[in-house]
């Protein structure tokens, strides 16, 4: 074989390569054929030497031969015997290294170890040694920069040594080895002044001489230079090699002869050469000159070599001394001389102008690239300009402080305090909103977390309202559409543990309000205190899609609203609800991470918990979610709940470095609510996350006993027995009552301790005030559950089989009802102290809590069969006599009852007035900074002890019917009586989640004082003056309640708002009254003549008898409002589970959403709308309804009554009405059915409203144009009653004045039109007589008619015979009025216009019908009195006769008309 064959051929046998399509097996069967024939590859691998390791030997060498049994692939620098099986290094990760830590690392040496503070850089920082180098003191000159040189002014005349070195390296080689032989200048040489070249220019020296040499005049040449070198002969044209040497020679000469020469020979010469020479050639020595030593001392004066600076120097007798002060002249002159230049840029000159002084260098045109000046880019050099205010209406941009504080405008702080480091309004200090945000998008983490942290600063105290009074605009709605919160959710992610914490940090700012917390805390232990609206926005979007889904039911509609919640965007979701947006970005999964894995400091853990607690309290879905998410509450009750934890955190002093594995009274505080979401999520707090086992640890032992800090331990302590009350008001964890039982008796027993420390001035006192309310809490909800024991009970042995069964609670009456006394005796010493101002304010809470569990006791204690009804008896009677009455008549009530009205929310409005900074996608409840004092939840307030003992002396009067007389002076105390007069006569404040939450606490106290009034009616001598009083506050209170109080709205109608007893005007003369009002027609010029009927019917009845119907009516009128609030039995029945007691009913501690009062503020007017509703909704879906309910004239009939009773002796309690919004809900009689209007009940209320609502102060206070409340379009409403009217009316006159009454002037010109354009068939029928009209004519006809097109339509309908006087006379009446008006206005008006009234004149000069002609031409005032309802001129005054005859001469062209005398 040839040793160059080709691997492919061998032994004459060529092997063929892989084509396309054959398999693998055919591969392996090509491989196995090129092994067997044990062939050399054709291809040899040789590895390529490493430049950076220097020269490797070849390693082919080393690699040993390919074997021929079997194919091996060898790997350089591997080891032929296998490594052992240890485990490789782990891989490392910069996001894992600095988020998790061993337990055992100690925190010091980690800190040490990854310190990254500038000190760490600082400290390893090696300085080179330069003691050996030799120190060269720079020369000082005048320049601002150093003096730039070119490299081809050095000669390369070293020899480098051996290696590359570029041509700037060999040029300043040389430069150094030019200086090193360089000496000082001689004491000779310094005194020599050359004037070789001064001698041709006289002027120029004369200018730049200075003023200590101005004694030879301007023609001495005092500007004259030393040189060692020439400026003008530099030998080049010699042509020989040393051509400098002899130049340089020739310039030794003339300066020696200079120097021989005395100053006038040298100035006579001067003159000789000057005359001599040609001026051209004198011209270019003088440019040669200037351009040479100018561009000479430029480049040399920054150079270490003395010698170069003997030009520089002036003539011998100046000296030293004098040539530094000329150095200093010439910079003043040139600094003069550019104040009178101006800054231009053309090509490459450059003109400089005042306007640049201020810039810290003068560019010059010498300076290399410096032709065109950018002086934009040297602005950064300027000095700050003052900050001064702006004077203009425009407001400037808001900047703040590091520390988050509004910086003022004329502020002047100084530079190192870092507030200047942008490039927009340099001088001002701070900075804005958009260069927070730019800045937290940084690259570097230091810049990243401080925008993160001043932005979350200034969200703080923007929510504060610091910002109110001195910013235009709100800041978080501001920061909100700019995207803020979606920037806090993407730094949320981030992996770096302070922009996490940063951003946590923002985000609490933005959501939590500390001061909102703590008042609901407060109000946790109230009457109804536990439950508390959630924290949804009220969103006006939500709210018209849902009114597009009335239809669907509950269900239906919140799955709805979810899967179109799922469908929108993050941003758009976000936008109305904060929360739900955060949700939809899953940032609980985030927290969860961040509190298991990152680990992250204390501060950040406890700003965790508190914006979960924010996002639980937002709805019950939201708790749900939160529930839901992997690991999140394991990990919390885990890592901040646990049963042991570290005994050296109690010690004082203990810094904690980590909260996890101590108890936190945050985390408590995140399970209590989220267990108020609903009992499904409490049970699984219980159950599945052990939480029981929680509660028993950390209730079972006393705050002291706890191993943490006092405060820290009474808190959790407090929250604990509080998640304990929200299970038991469930009706769950009461097994632990029975395990626990010694431990409440201890704490029950211990409370009259409080007293012994209440004059302590001691922080803890009022921590320890709050644990025992809750504590008392407790109790009232464990026996409210276990006084539903026997009812339970009783349901589950009498139900069958297929009925849902509640199993009863593991607590029994007997096992609660003796912890009675221990809290009765302690109420009685508590109350002994209610006149000491300062300890009662601290103590009430608890005294509060004491009343309720009284009122709660007796309440169940009455229902227990095993209870003796006389001793309970008995016992009521003791407690009155011998605990409330004594403290009713105490002082210090009184004092109570009169801070009623200083502390209401009615009363005062704006003490519910939202935050400055509040944001519709953000609820709060407006608490930030506080409440004061004389507030609803204030520290003054006496609302929730006063709500207590209504609620107390109720339950017992409830009870024992004998003790509602020992009660009277309740209601007899002024204070009550001037709250009640005041509240209901307030317009309430909007209903807001800053209201809402004070308003129900207020409602409770009112509805409890009502309840009392009702039960003392005919018992108390003093009740009759208060009725109407009580009556009205119950009235406006029914309007007003909000949801989750349908119970109180149920038994006001039930027993107050139709109870005759409140309505003692019937009973009093009232109908009779009304008679002789309308007789007399006192107070009002109206006419009250009602309209009559289409059919048939007897004499009209009055209104005094209308009113007598009405009051004995009563109980019927109050069965058809209750059947017709039947829609709101479902949250019925929960709110009377919560009011009653009934714990097993109740499904969540969170009311439903607030979105407004439970009815609506027209609720007397409901039977009408609900009619109505029904037959168009019927009509839409194109049925027909045509059986209407059996007693639909009754039910119209009663609702009728009821508003003529309202209104006859209540009628400012419909004064939140508006009149336009009370017609129109009569007119929905005339809508309902076809005939129902003509029966004759109806149609004489219908008829006796009406001219109620005709009179003249109803009638100015009418307003068809506004929007009215439950109405999309009155017009729209009244094109429906137009169509109506064609149909069935028969003519009818009552049905003609509610078509008539919005045609009056002043109202829309549409509806006008809409009866004399569309709907001119009703003219016909529209017969209502003048005398039965209740509206004045004016009110039609005055102002005068000023639309063309309704004109031209009233002159249309009466030249037709559409519109007569005795088919419909008071549109006849107004029609003429207009058109006589408008025919003879002789007033400026358009072309159009005069051409209209000119021709409408003719028209009816010439018409046929002398009637109608008279009526127009000779049409003088209205008259009420006169048939026709106007007055005629007998002839026409002079003015129109001289007008008629103006256009009628014009029209016949000279021809005289022929007019009436």
């Amino acid at each position: 074989m040839v040793s160059g064959i080709s691997p492919q051929k061998q032994d004459d046998k060529m092997f063929s390569r892989p084509k396309p399509g054959e398999s693998e097996a055919d591969l392996i069967h090509f491989q196995n054929q090129f092994l067997a024939a044990r062939a050399s590859p054709a291809v040899k691998i040789v590895k390529k030497a490493d430049k950076r390791k220097g020269e490797e030997r070849n390693t082919d060498t080393e690699r040993p031969q390919l074997q021929d049994s079997k194919d091996v692939v060898m790997l350089d620098d591997f080891p032929d015997i296998l490594p052992a099986l240890t485990p490789g290094p782990p891989k490392k990760s910069k996001i894992k290294s600095a988020c998790v830590h061993f337990d055992d690392e100690d925190p010091e040496e980690r800190l040490e170890n990854h310190d990254q503070h500038i000190t760490a850089v600082f400290s390893k920082i090696i300085e080179r040694d330069t003691s050996a180098e030799a120190v060269t003191m720079p020369v000082p000159t005048g320049d601002p920069f150093p003096r730039i040189f070119h490299r081809s002014e050095i000669k390369s005349e070293v020899k480098v040594g051996s290696g590359r070195k570029s041509i700037f390296a060999q040029k300043m080689a040389a430069r150094r080895a030019a200086e090193k032989p360089a000496t000082a200048p001689s004491a000779e040489c310094t005194q020599i002044a050359s004037a070789s070249l001064d001698v041709l220019n006289p002027e120029g020296s004369a200018e730049e001489a200075p003023e200590a040499n101005s004694s030879n005049g301007d023609n001495k040449a005092d500007d004259v230079f030393i040189s060692q070198r020439p400026c003008i002969i530099t030998g080049e044209g010699l042509g020989c090699q040393k051509s400098e040497q002899e130049a340089q020679a020739i310039h030794e000469e003339n300066l020696e002869k200079l120097q021989s020469m005395s100053q006038e020979e040298i100035l006579k010469e001067q003159e000789r050469l000057l005359a001599q020479l040609d001026p051209s050639l004198v011209a270019f020595l003088k440019s040669r000159r200037s351009g040479n030593v100018g561009q000479k001392n430029e480049i040399k004066m920054e150079q270490n070599r003395p010698e170069e600076f003997v030009e520089s120097l002036t003539v011998p007798q100046c000296g030293v001394g004098t040539s530094l002060s000329m150095q200093e002249s010439g910079l003043e002159e040139s600094g003069r001389r550019d104040e009178n230049m101006k800054m231009e840029i053309t090509g490459k000159a450059v003109i400089f102008s005042p306007e640049d002084d201020d810039l810290p260098v003068k560019p010059r045109k010498e300076w290399i690239h410096m032709d065109n000046v950018e002086f934009e880019k040297l602005e950064w050099m300027k000095d700050l300009p003052s900050p001064r205010q702006k004077k203009t209406k425009k407001g400037m941009q808001a900047r703040f402080s590091l520390k988050g504080d509004l910086i003022p405008a004329d502020a002047d702080l100084p530079t190192h305090l870092g507030l200047h480091h942008h490039g927009e309004e340099a001088e001002r200090a701070g900075y804005s909103l958009q260069e927070l945000f730019h800045l937290s998008r940084s690259q570097l983490i230091q810049q990243r977390t401080l925008a993160l942290q001043v932005l979350g600063r200034i969200v703080q105290k923007a929510r504060a309202g610091e910002f109110a009074s001195s910013l235009k605009g709100s800041v978080l709605r501001l920061l909100l559409d700019a995207g803020f919160l979606f920037l806090l959710r993407f730094s949320l992610d981030d992996a770096v543990d302070n922009v996490m914490a940063a951003s946590v940090g923002a985000l609490r700012a933005l959501l939590v309000s500390s001061d909102d917390e703590k008042y609901l805390d407060c109000t946790f232990s109230w009457y109804q205190g536990m439950a508390a609206f959630p924290f949804v926005p009220n969103n006006e979007e939500e709210e018209e899609e849902e009114e597009e889904e009335e239809e669907l039911t509950g269900t239906e509609k919140s799955q709805n609203k979810k899967q179109k919640d799922e469908n929108k965007p993050d941003a758009d979701v976000a936008r109305y609800d904060v929360v739900k947006g955060l949700l939809k970005t899953r940032i609980q999964h985030r927290l969860r991470y961040i509190l298991e894995v990152v680990r992250p400091v204390p501060t950040v853990v406890l700003d965790i918990l508190h914006i979960l607690t924010r996002i639980a309290r937002h709805s019950s879905e939201a708790c749900i979610q939160l529930l839901d998410c992997p690991r999140l509450i394991e990990t919390i009750v885990r890592e901040f709940l646990p049963t042991r934890w570290d005994p050296h955190v109690a010690e004082p002093g203990c810094l904690l470095t980590s909260l996890h594995g101590v108890a936190c009274a945050a985390a408590m505080k995140f399970i209590r609510v989220l267990a108020s979401g609903g009992r499904n999520a409490t049970a699984r707090l219980l159950n599945k996350f052990e939480m029981k086992s929680r509660l028993i640890r950390f209730t079972a032992e006393d705050p002291q006993d706890l191993l943490l800090p006092r405060e820290e331990a009474i808190r959790l302590n407090t929250e604990a027995f509080r998640l304990w009350a929200v299970a038991a008001g469930y009706g769950q964890a009461c097994d632990l009552y029975r395990d626990l039982y010694p431990v409440l008796v201890r704490i029950l027993q211990s409370l009259p301790e409080l007293l012994s420390t209440s004059h302590e001035k001691n922080p803890m006192f009022e921590l320890s005030v709050q644990r025992a309310a809750a504590v008392v809490t407790l109790l009232v909800n464990v026996t409210q559950t276990a006084g539903c024991t026997v009812e339970l009970q009783a349901k589950l042995s009498s139900s069958c089989e297929d009925s849902e069964q509640i199993p009863p609670p593991p607590v029994s009456w007997n096992q609660v009802s003796g912890l009675q006394p221990f809290l009765e005796t302690s109420m009685k010493k508590f109350l002994q102290v209610i006149s000491w101002t300062e300890t009662w304010q601290i103590l009430q809470p608890l005294t509060t809590t004491y009343m309720i569990y009284l009122g709660v006791y007796y309440s169940a204690c009455s229902q227990q069969p095993s209870v003796n009804p006389v001793d309970c008896l008995e016992e009521l009677e003791r407690l009155t006599s011998e605990v409330l009455q004594p403290l009713l008549s105490q002082p210090a009530m009184h004092s109570m009852w009169d801070l009623l009205r200083p502390c209401s929310a009615l009363c005062n409005p704006l003490s519910c007035s939202p935050a400055p900074e509040s944001v519709f996608s953000i609820v709060s409840l407006s608490c930030t900074g506080g409440k004061p004092p004389l507030s609803l939840v204030g520290s003054k307030s006496p609302f929730p002890f006063l709500t207590a003992l209504l609620f107390l002396i109720n339950s017992i009067t409830h009870i024992h019917k004998g003790l509602i007389s020992k009660y009277s002076s309740v209601l007899s105390f002024e204070g009550l009586k001037d709250y009640l007069h005041q509240s209901w006569q307030t317009a309430p404040p909007s209903v807001t989640p800053a209201s809402a939450w004070m308003l129900r606490h207020e409602y409770h106290l009112q509805y409890f004082a009502l309840v009392l009034a009702r039960k003392m009616a005919g018992t108390c001598p003093d009740y009759s003056r208060h009725a109407s009083l009580y009556h009205c506050v119950a009235m406006a209170l029914l309007s007003r309640l909000l949801p989750g109080s349908e119970h109180l709205a149920y038994e006001i109608l039930l027993d107050l708002a139709f109870n005759p007893e409140f309505l003692l005007e019937g009973k009093t003369g009232g109908p009779e009254a009304a008679d002789f009002s309308d007789i007399l027609h006192l107070g009002t010029s109206a006419k009250l003549s009602q309209p009559g009927s289409a059919a048939a019917s007897s004499s009209k009845p009055t209104r005094g008898a209308l009113l007598r119907d009405s009051y004995q009516n009563l109980p019927a009128i109050r069965s058809c409002y209750l059947s017709h609030f039947v829609h709101l039995q479902p949250a019925l029945v929960h709110s009377q589970a919560s009011y009653q007691g009934r714990n097993y009913l109740i499904q969540s501690m969170l009311l439903p959403e607030v979105r407004g009062p439970i009815l609506p503020s027209d609720w007397p007017f409901f039977p009408l709308i609900s009619l109505y509703n029904k037959v168009t909704n019927a009509e839409t879906r194109g049925a027909v309804l045509n059986s209407l309910p059996l007693d639909l004239v009754n039910t119209v009939t009663w609702n009728l009554q009821w508003v003529l009773l309202l209104e006859t002796w209540r009628p400012k309690t419909l004064q939140t009405i508006p009149t336009a919004a009370k017609l129109a809900r009569l007119m929905c009689i005339f809508l309902t059915g076809s005939d129902l209007f003509l029966e004759a009940p109806i149609h004489c209320y219908t008829a006796a409203l009406l001219s109620m609502y005709c009179q003249p102060k109803a009638l100015d206070s009418l307003n068809l144009d506004a929007p009215l409340p439950g109405l999309a379009s009155f017009h729209d409403l009244y094109i429906s009653l137009l169509e109506q009217f064609e149909g069935v009316s028969f003519g009818d006159p009552l049905f003609g004045v509610f078509v008539l009454l919005p045609l009056q002037k002043r109202f829309s010109v549409h509806l006008r039109l809409s009866v004399f354009g569309e709907h001119t068939s009703i003219l016909r029928a529209l017969g209502v007589p003048l005398q039965q009209f209740p509206v004045p004519l004016e009110r039609y006809t005055s102002p005068p008619e000023d639309n063309l097109n309704l004109l031209r339509h009233y002159f249309r309908t009466l030249v037709t015979g559409a519109l007569r006087n005795t088919w419909c006379p008071v549109l006849y009446v107004v029609a003429v009025a207009h058109v006589n008006s408008f025919i003879f206005s002789q007033d400026s008006t358009t072309q159009e216009a005069d051409a209209a009234r000119k021709s409408m004149l003719r028209k009816t000069w010439l018409l046929v019908d002398e009637t109608l002609k008279k009526h127009l031409l000779y049409y003088r005032l209205l008259n009420a009195e006169s048939p026709l309802g106007f007055d005629l001129y007998e002839q026409l005054p002079p003015i129109r006769l001289k007008y008629l005859q103006m256009v009628m001469q014009k029209d016949n062209k000279g021809n005289a008309p022929v007019l009436v005398s």
